[in-house]
């Protein structure tokens, strides 16, 4: 199962399409904060990956970020998420995104356990 302090960090390089301009969240060329709060999920995934049991997954419920400093193109960013806190099937995560020294984003993120299976089966059939 998942631990109090288990960890994992993902790094990103900004391109073009992580831009507040290609992301439709502002208009200058700088890492867009949708891009921020999908790197936190990222960490997120990778700090309990391979802890939960067969046939479980966790779903976002709730993210937190503040968006602190700009990151332009063709810089690298250090996403991380750390389990501060496991109650049941409820996950908490601090998180921080961090450009060499500089500290981009933190904040939490909150993620439930859920059963793959029954939680597919719950949104009916594909409609596709």
């Amino acid at each position: 199962m998942i631990n109090e302090g288990t960890s994992a960090s993902v790094s990103f390089t900004v391109d073009d399409s992580a831009t507040a301009i290609a992301l439709g969240s502002g208009d200058i060329p700088v890492l867009g904060t949708p891009k921020v709060v999908a790197l936190c999920e990222e960490s997120a995934l990778a700090a309990i990956a391979g802890g939960l049991p067969e046939g479980m997954t966790t779903v976002g419920t709730s993210v937190t970020v503040d968006h602190l400093a700009p990151t332009a193109v063709d810089h690298t960013v250090v996403a991380q998420a750390t389990v501060t806190h496991v109650d049941g099937r409820r996950l908490v995560f601090a998180v921080e995104v961090r450009q060499g020294d500089d500290v981009v984003a933190r904040g939490t993120h909150v993620r439930f356990v859920v059963d793959r299976a029954a939680f597919l089966e719950r949104l009916g059939p594909s409609k596709t």
